[in-house]
C-alpha cells in the first residue's frame, strides 16, 4: 500500500510539480492550498507524513502543526520556508515538527526527509503493534526491545535459566549486561535463590580472594572472626562476576579451581566446602585477547564460556530508541509521581541521531532528567542535556551550512552503522545509491572514513 503524502502549500505550481514528483516515486498525494483545507482533508483520512509551507493565507503552517498535535500527534510535519524565514521552521521543530526544508526544494533532499519521517513513523506504530503481539518477548524480566536479534538473545536468555551452566556476557558498558544476568536468575530454577553481584574491579587485590571465597579467624589482619564469601552466600543460586577482565591472575587460578572442583577453601583454612552455584560472568573487554597477551587465563575463559551473551550497543539497534524512551518515562514518571504528557517528533528525532557511547544507561539517564523538568507537559528539545545538531542558536553561522553539516552527520552516522556497505546505506536513507555518491561528494565525506 502507497505511503500517503499530503502537500500543503499555496503556490500552485510547486504543489503540483511536487506531486508529481513524489507520485513518481510510488507515493499517492494529496494537495491543499493552505492549512485550513489541509486540517479539514486531516478530519477525513490519514496520512503518512505532511509537508507544509510555513507562511500561507487564512491558516498557515504553524497554525496547522498546533492542530496535527491535537487531532494526529504521531504523523510526522516537514515544514517548506524561504531562506529568509528559516527562523520559523527551526520553531516548528521545537514544538514537534519533524524537520524542514528550505526553498527551492532539491528533490533528493526531499525524498531523504519523507523517507526518515515515514521510517520514524512506523517505528513508532511497529512498537504499538509488536507490544500487543510479543506480549513478554518485549519486555523480559526489565529488558525492553523489538529488535529481532535482541529478541534472540532473549529465548537464549529463557533457555539459560532452565539449567545452571556458566554463563559469559560481552558488551560495552551500559548495555544491560547485569540486567541479562538478573533476567537469567530469577526466571528459572534458581529464581528463588539468592543472587550475588561482584564488581571484579572495584575489590582491591589483596582482597579479592578473601571476599569471593570467605576467610577464617586470623587469616590476616583483621579477620575476627570467620566469614563467609560470595560464593557461598550465593549458593543454590548465581553469582554475577561483573568486569571479570579486572581480576588478578592469582584469583584467576583459585576460581579455575573452583569452578572444576564446585567447592570453596576460604583464606587461611584447609578444609574445602562444596558449593552449588551458576556462575554468571560479564565484560566490556576482549577475552580472547587478554588472553593472547598473557593477562587472563585460557582454561579459565573455556570454563566461562559454556554459552556466550554477545550484546549489542544502542547504535546497533536504533529502532529500539522509542520503546525503551517510553518504557523509562513510563517508569521514572511512577517513581517521581510526575504527569508527563509525551514526548515531541523533534525530541525523538534528537534521541534518534544522538551517539549514544553510554549506551541504555545514557539513555536511561537522560530521560530520568528529563522527567524532573517536564512536568505536566511533553518532553521536548529542549529538556535534551546535550548539543542538538538542528537545534537554532545565536552563533551567526549561516544556516544553510548547519543544514550541510547535519546532513553530513546523520550519513556518516548511517555509514559506521551499515558498517560502510553504501547500498545498505542509500537504501536506509531512501535515496539511490548514485544520490549517496554525490551526497558524499558534495558534503566532502572521505571513501576511506573510519
Amino acid at each position: 500500500m502507497s505511503k500517503v503524502i499530503l502537500i500543503v502549500d499555496d503556490e500552485t505550481i510547486l504543489r503540483e510539480s511536487m506531486a508529481n514528483l513524489l507520485e513518481d516515486e510510488g507515493y499517492e498525494s494529496l494537495q491543499a492550498e493552505n492549512g485550513r483545507v489541509a486540517h479539514e482533508i486531516l478530519l477525513e483520512r490519514e496520512v503518512d507524513v505532511v509537508l507544509s509551507d510555513v507562511r500561507m493565507p487564512e491558516m498557515d503552517g504553524m497554525n496547522l502543526l498546533a492542530h496535527l498535535k491535537k487531532l494526529a500527534p504521531q504523523t510526522p510535519i516537514i515544514m517548506m520556508t524561504a531562506y529568509g524565514t528559516v527562523e520559523d521552521a527551526v520553531s516548528a521543530i521545537r514544538i514537534g515538527a519533524w524537520d524542514y526544508l528550505l526553498k527551492p526544494v532539491q528533490f533528493d533532499d526531499l525524498l531523504l526527509k519523507i523517507q526518515r519521517a515515514i521510517e520514524f513513523s512506523d517505528i513508532l506504530r511497529d512498537r504499538r503493534i509488536m507490544a500487543e503481539q510479543l506480549g513478554v518477548d518485549s519486555d523480559f524480566h526489565h529488558l525492553v526491545s523489538e529488535s529481532p536479534n535482541m529478541l534472540k538473545l532473549f529465548e537464549l536468555a529463557r533457555k539459560l535459566s532452565t539449567v545452571k551452566s556458566n554463563v559469559l556476557i560481552i558488551g560495552a558498558s551500559g548495555t544491560g549486561k547485569e540486567l541479562f544476568a538478573k533476567a537469567i536468575h530469577y526466571n528459572g530454577i534458581t529464581g528463588a535463590k539468592p543472587f550475588v553481584a561482584v564488581n571484579c574491579g572495584g575489590i582491591p587485590e589483596g582482597l579479592i580472594e578473601s571476599e569471593l571465597f570467605g576467610h577464617s579467624k586470623g587469616a590476616f589482619t583483621g579477620a575476627v572472626k570467620d566469614r563467609i564469601g560470595f560464593f557461598e552466600s550465593a549458593n543454590g543460586g548465581t553469582v554475577f562476576l561483573d568486569e571479570i577482565s579486572s581480576l588478578p591472575m592469582s584469583a584467576q587460578s583459585t576460581l579455575l579451581r573452583v569452578l572444576e572442583e564446585r567447592v570453596v577453601v576460604p583464606v587461611g583454612n584447609t578444609r574445602p566446602r562444596p558449593i552449588d552455584v551458576r556462575v554468571i560472568a560479564a565484560s566490556n573487554q576482549d577475552l580472547e585477547k587478554m588472553v593472547q597477551d598473557g593477562k587472563f587465563r585460557e582454561d579459565l575463559l573455556y570454563r566461562l564460556d559454556v554459552v556466550k551473551l554477545q550484546i549489542p550497543s544502542l547504535a546497533a539497534r536504533v529502532s529500539d530508541i522509542p520503546i525503551l524512551v517510553h518504557h523509562f518515562m513510563e517508569k521514572y514518571s511512577a517513581q517521581m509521581n510526575k504527569s508527563v504528557t509525551g514526548i515531541t517528533n523533534g525530541a525523538i528525532r534528537a534521541l534518534l541521531t544522538h551517539p549514544w557511547r553510554g549506551n541504555i544507561r545514557e539513555l536511561e539517564n537522560v530521560i530520568e532528567r528529563a522527567i524532573i523538568f517536564a512536568e505536566g507537559r511533553e518532553i521536548c528539545l529542549e529538556d535534551m542535556p546535550f548539543a542538538v545538531d538542528f537545534q537554532d542558536d545565536d552563533s551567526g553561522e549561516d544556516l544553510r551550512d548547519s543544514i550541510r553539516q547535519f546532513e553530513r552527520q546523520h550519513i556518516i552516522h548511517c555509514l559506521r552503522r551499515h558498517h560502510h556497505d553504501k547500498a545498505e546505506v542509500a537504501k536506509s536513507l531512501g535515496i539511490g545509491i548514485s544520490s549517496l555518491y554525490r551526497k558524499c561528494e558534495e558534503l566532502g565525506i572521505p571513501k576511506n572514513l573510519e
